[in-house]
């Protein structure tokens, strides 16, 4: 795939001025100008010189992409148009490459784009340093870590959806490789008084609305919160949702982030239950109660949230009660016990509050720095972040803005002093004379406030350490009596104000110049704010929870460890830090990046003049643009400037082969640049003027018209020439192509003609010998016909005699045999279907044909039966056989016998030799079981039936129990003499037994089945097939049975049954039994 092609230096298409070390004329006018041109087309990023200024467009632009990253790989910072990738390509390879420490400093006011600038570097750094499954993991905890500092450190403002509300500096370490070894995070000045309350349109810290939105009802019942964000007082409703953000899914972005930095499960609970803890804090109310001694005491008003925090923390409810309510003040042996109002009570509560969230986002960081910090002791090379909050100037500014510009203050002082050191040492290393540049010097203002003798700081810690009333009025008072005489600080009472008699500067306020403007600081809240008091006995209570995060967060409350003495002020923890922090970055080599906010509404394509005027005054950008233009505006080194510039001078045009100096010097005297205006560097050429570069560049474009206009006029007449010589061979080919196809167009139109020509003349001789043969088989077939006709002539003269003698006899013998061969012929195509049961036949053609007809029917039945039984196997012509015995004992004599015509016997129908229930009958019959069927027995005594498997063997008849199977009686087949039934449509039968033999002892059986014509004829023909005589079968409506001693008569009527269609036996007497039959 083509690679996208992109700018090939910041000369090139430039929208405006790339970089602001060459605007001309420089002013603040031109330069915003110049910034809102730019941002106007999509152009957010801006040099001067080596520091980027980046807009924020409030929306996503297509410039961040894996091409875009691949484009600004390894190039020089100045080969393609400005881009924030470029400084961090800058940056990473004199780390790797020239093994120099970096820092990239981010600063802008809140809303700038300050995070998002920071995630940049670190997502380019991450994709341009080396691959593995190790180095990925450290890119990606290094990543992730960004995801749980925003939703723990970052709230919605007036200014900013996602504002950083702390300081944060991260060391990434790399190897010698360049490859990342892990990180250590920093933070800054925790805006801990959001925790319990923020301004009107802010919100409090993300994790808090995450937490209730994102959260599980199984979690959020665990931690005894609900999901309304009403129910919280910490929590400030007209902000509560923002537009575009979803606090659900960026819950489950940081779970996830926590779990890849190496938070364990129960350390992310047990964070999840601390913010619990905060927010349910905020629901604690007071109500005052009055004591004998008079004093004022304070209760908490409902108990319920108290309990719900102490089950979250394993604390003693009365120990936390009691936190809030009394104050031990400790003094050498003495413990004095107050209580509190509700007023301090309410203090207590919010200062718990602020510390425990403060503190958590402290051990954060540091289990954060766990998990990412370098595995190894191997000698590091260290990238450095900063992404700090810019200088602020509000409505009301109090001691958290103070401390905020106190830093950038600190930031602007080595900003400059880094400023003026890296381009001084350029020109050593050049070899251009050094020309003192003045600029302003922001270090008075620094010592303004940080200095330990009588800097602002060092007074509000004296005054908080003093004993007696210490207020904000006497604070502000001090101040009074030791600034007054400083040229940047003014108050009602100091004697450089101006504004002695003017109402607007309030008695309790001060006001002091700083780099970026004068600001004026509210004074109210100083005192308690930089004490940041914390009662011991909440200290104490917190240590005593057996929630182990919650204690190891307040070492001091363990009684074995009491200092009585007062821990450092908020003030000076913080001069400290950035005292610190100022060393380190002056270790390393600075990188600089200035965020701007376009416009106050966080919209897209609208440019705030007046608001982008304030920030480049605070950020001192003109004045940067000076110091970098003070000696020489640009420089460049000899080799891409003589490869830019080489088309303007005959002698360097197209190739000089000398050193690249040489060239440039050579290029310069034949341009006839007056010499005060450049100066020749050891690797880089120094241009003083940006007028001096802007000819150069008109020259470059009006030589470019001119070699594109060179280039284009033999491109044409090579274009031409080369169209003419194709136009001509073509004309050539076409011309063969045309004369080849016009020869064989006539050769095929010759060819077509003589094969015309030929066919006519073959057709003409075809038919002529077609017509003598013709005459010739005409001849032959008269000649034929006239000797038939004669030799016929003859042969009746010499035979009419004898033809008059015998000529009838002849004539029928003939016609008789025609006759016979026309009907066997017929009957070929007439005869009937191969079934047996087809009666159809051919009508007979003749009557003298009669007796023919019939014998050829009756041997043609005989063949297709023949054919018929052939198809049967062995097992069908047994059942055929049984059928056929079943028709000669029972047709038209059983009116039962049609309806089982189409039954086929079956016998087994019990399958004994399958059913377990039967197991033991089949054990003891040992024959082979021709019928087993349940038959119904007619009692002897009344009529009455009763059910019994009728078994029939080879030799025996075998009746048994059907419920337990058990042999009732056995009966051979000799002993069985007849069997009696009647002609209707029922299905009893008797089995008449021999007089005197052991079965007929009681007497023959009588029995009903629905199976009867089958069973009669199986026992018909195994009877005679073992006694080799036939068994008697007796059809009629009345029979004798021997009923033990007695003989009784059964009688079959026709009568209507109350069972419908089934027969009933009925003993009228001791010598009838009447059968109803329907």
């Amino acid at each position: 795939m083509a690679k996208m092609e992109v700018k090939s230096s910041l000369l090139d298409n430039m929208i405006g001025v790339g970089d602001m070390v060459l605007l001309e004329p420089l002013n603040e006018e031109t330069f915003i100008n110049n910034l809102k041109k730019r941002f106007d087309h999509n152009e957010i990023y801006t040099y001067i010189g080596s520091v980027v200024i980046s807009v924020n467009p409030y929306r996503s632009l297509p410039i961040y992409s894996p091409e875009k990253v691949e484009d600004y790989r390894n190039r020089n910072f100045y080969e393609l148009s400005p881009h924030i990738f470029a400084l961090s390509d800058e940056a990473y390879r004199s780390l790797r490459d020239q093994d120099k420490d970096q820092c990239i400093l981010i600063t802008g006011e809140s809303g700038a784009g300050k995070t998002e600038a920071s995630k940049l570097v670190m997502s380019y750094v991450a994709a341009v340093c080396g691959k593995g499954a190790e180095v990925n993991q450290v890119k990606e905890q290094l990543l992730q870590s960004n995801p749980v500092l925003e939703a723990f450190g970052n709230a919605k403002t007036v200014r900013n959806d996602n504002s950083s509300r702390f300081g944060k500096y991260m060391d990434i370490e790399f190897d010698f490789k360049g490859d990342p070894l892990g990180g250590v995070i920093s933070n800054y000045l925790l805006e801990k008084s959001r925790v319990v309350k923020q301004p009107r349109g802010e919100r409090n810290f993300h994790v808090f609305y995450q937490l209730l939105s994102g959260a599980s009802e199984e979690l959020l019942h665990k931690l005894k919160l609900e999901r309304d964000f009403s129910r919280y007082n910490y929590l400030s409703l007209d902000s509560a949702k923002v537009n575009g953000v979803d606090d659900a899914a960026n819950f489950r972005t940081v779970r996830n982030a926590m779990q890849i930095v190496g938070f364990m499960d129960h350390e992310a609970e047990s964070v999840l239950e601390v913010v619990a803890a905060v927010l349910k804090l905020g629901n604690i109310e007071f109500k005052p109660e009055s004591r004998v001694n008079g004093l004022d005491e304070s209760k908490i008003k409902d108990k319920n949230e108290l309990k719900e925090i102490c089950e979250l923390t394993s604390i003693d409810q009365l120990v936390l009660e009691r936190a809030f309510s009394f104050r031990t003040v400790e003094a050498k042996q003495e413990k004095v016990s107050t209580t509190l109002n509700v007023a301090q009570a309410y203090y207590a509560r919010d200062a718990l509050a602020k510390n425990l969230y403060s503190r958590l986002f402290s051990w954060l960081v540091n289990r954060i720095n766990e998990s990412i910090k370098a595995q190894t002791k191997v000698r590091k090379k260290v990238m450095g972040v900063l992404d700090i909050y810019g200088f602020e100037i509000f409505e009301d500014n109090s001691f958290e803005q103070f401390i905020i510009n106190y830093c950038n203050e600190k930031l602007q002082q080595i900003f400059i002093e880094l400023t003026l050191k890296e381009e001084q040492e350029e020109y050593i290393r050049e070899d251009i004379e050094w020309t003192h540049i003045d600029y302003f010097n922001n270090a008075i203002i620094c010592d303004l406030i940080e200095n330990n003798t009588n800097g602002i700081l060092a007074m509000l810690d004296e005054e908080c350490l003093r004993p007696g009333t210490v207020t904000d009025e006497t604070f502000l008072e001090k101040l009074n009596q030791v600034c007054a005489t400083h040229q940047h600080f003014e108050s009602r009472m100091s004697k450089c104000s101006r504004f002695l008699n003017d109402t607007s500067l309030p008695h309790s306020c001060f006001r002091i110049q700083h780099y970026a403007g004068k600001v004026l600081y509210q004074v109210e809240g100083f005192v308690d704010k930089n004490n940041d008091l914390l009662y011991r006995d909440l200290s104490q209570a917190m240590w005593k929870a057996g929630h182990a995060l919650i204690k190891s967060l307040f070492p001091e409350g363990n009684p074995a460890k009491i200092n009585l003495k007062r821990p450092p002020t908020a003030g000076s923890q913080f001069k400290a830090s950035v005292a610190t922090l100022m060393r380190n970055l002056q270790t390393k080599n600075p990188n600089y990046i200035r965020c701007i906010k376009p416009n106050d509404k966080k919209a897209a394509h609208i440019f705030n003049e007046s608001l982008v005027c304030h920030q480049i005054r605070y950020l001192g950008l003109l004045e940067n643009v000076r110091v970098r233009r003070a000696g020489y505006a640009f420089r460049q080194a000899y080799e891409p400037c003589l490869e830019r510039y080489k088309m303007l001078c005959k002698q360097t045009w197209p190739h000089w082969k000398g050193p690249a100096r040489a060239g440039v010097e050579v290029l310069f005297s034949e341009l006839e640049i007056p010499v005060e205006e450049y100066s020749f560097g050891r690797s880089k050429i120094f241009i003083r003027n940006p007028r001096t570069l802007f000819k150069l560049e008109d020259l470059r474009k009006q030589r470019l018209e001119d070699l594109a206009t060179l280039i284009q006029k033999i491109y044409r007449g090579w274009k031409c020439r080369t169209h003419f010589l194709l136009m001509k061979k073509s004309q050539v080919v076409i011309a063969a192509w045309y004369r080849r196809y016009a020869q064989q167009k006539r050769y095929q139109q010759i060819k077509s003609s003589a094969l015309v020509i030929q066919s006519y003349i073959r057709g003409w001789k075809a038919r002529k010998i077609l017509r003598e043969l013709k005459h010739q088989k005409r001849c032959k077939e008269a000649a034929t016909t006239i000797a038939a006709y004669w030799h016929g002539t003859q042969v009746r003269r010499e035979y009419r005699k004898f033809f008059r003698a015998n000529a009838g006899k002849k004539i029928y013998e003939f016609t008789l045999q025609r006759i016979v061969q026309k009907y066997f012929l017929e009957m070929k195509t007439r005869m009937p279907s191969l079934s047996p049961i087809d009666k159809n036949w051919p009508p007979r053609p003749y009557l003298f044909l009669d007796s023919t007809h019939k014998e050829l029917k009756r041997i043609f039945h005989l063949w297709r039966c023949k054919k018929y039984r052939d198809q049967f196997t062995d097992q069908q012509k047994l059942i055929y056989e049984e059928k056929l015995e079943a028709s000669e004992l029972f047709k038209d004599k059983k009116a039962l016998y049609p309806s089982s015509v189409g039954q086929p016997f079956q016998g087994a129908y019990l399958e004994i030799n399958k059913n377990p229930k039967y197991k033991k009958l089949k054990e003891a019959i040992e024959e082979k079981i021709i019928i087993a069927e349940v038959v119904n027995k007619i009692n002897r005594a009344n009529g009455k039936s009763s059910s019994r498997i009728f078994l029939l063997t080879n030799s025996n008849l075998l009746l048994a129990d059907q419920k337990s199977g058990q042999i009732k009686s056995e009966v051979p087949l000799v002993d069985v003499t007849k069997v009696s039934m009647s002609s209707q449509n029922d299905g009893f039968f008797a089995v008449h037994l021999k007089e005197g033999s052991e079965a007929a002892s009681k007497g023959d059986f009588l029995f009903s089945s629905d199976h009867l014509i089958e069973m009669a004829t199986k026992l018909y023909r195994t009877t005679l097939s073992q006694t080799k005589q036939k068994l008697n079968i007796e059809i009629s409506d009345e029979f004798l049975v021997q009923f033990r001693q007695d003989k009784v008569c059964v009688k079959f009527i026709q009568g209507n049954q109350k069972n419908g269609s089934v027969p009933t036996c009925k003993r009228k007497n001791n010598r009838l039994l009447e059968v109803a039959v329907p």
